[in-house]
């Protein structure tokens, strides 16, 4: 019975982590576009508020389940000890501690950015948003089918899928920024005066 509790609480820490990879990446992309289109003092304004719900997302929500997630798999390894020896959990635990390298390097870019520092473009965050979502979909597919990870059509066709949808996220992203530059073009023209203006 314990086991169960602490696989509960292993799922729960770490679907409360990937939460927190996902949206963290995000911020990046808009603390990156106000660096880069806003002008003072919005961009300041911008800069601080990002900077506040990064360090809140990362402390309050990403570490806490990033340790309980840890905590409880290593739990779960004590009272199944024999886990360790599958090559499945092993390939695992390899992924998991590319995501905590992951989730460390977040926060050398949140202290880069509060000091005034972008490191990324906010395309390049964008493409960084991406990285745990690979990471969740083979995980997932390890912790269901072990050593028995399908290789048949099926398994090409949702592989397909999870890529098709982070190049659709990409390509709605860069939409939204061809449309945003299109519009900040037909301001600054309606901005111009013209001399016969003035005279009017």
């Amino acid at each position: 019975m314990p086991y169960f509790w602490f696989k509960a609480f292993h799922i729960v820490g770490f679907v409360s982590w990937f939460a927190g990879l996902f949206y963290l990446p995000r911020l990046f992309v808009y603390h990156a576009e106000a660096h880069e289109q806003q002008v003072e003092p919005a961009r300041s304004i911008l800069k601080t508020q990002f900077t506040l719900m990064e360090k809140r997302l990362y402390g309050i929500i990403m570490t806490p389940a990033m340790v309980v997630t840890l905590v409880m798999a290593v739990a779960m390894l004590t009272i199944a000890p024999d886990l360790v020896q599958q090559t499945w959990l092993q390939v695992k635990m390899g992924l998991v501690l590319v995501l905590v390298g992951f989730h460390f390097y977040c926060r050398k870019i949140i202290r880069q950015m509060e000091a005034g520092e972008i490191p990324l473009t906010s395309k390049q965050f964008r493409w960084m948003n991406e990285f745990p979502t690979f990471f969740l979909v083979v995980i997932v597919m390890l912790a269901i089918f072990k050593n028995d990870i399908p290789t048949n059509a099926t398994s090409y066709v949702v592989f397909g899928m999870a890529i098709a949808f982070a190049a659709s996220i990409q390509l709605y992203a860069r939409k939204r920024r061809l449309d945003a530059e299109k519009k900040n073009v037909v301001n600054a023209d309606s901005a111009i005066v013209l001399p016969e203006q003035v005279k009017a």
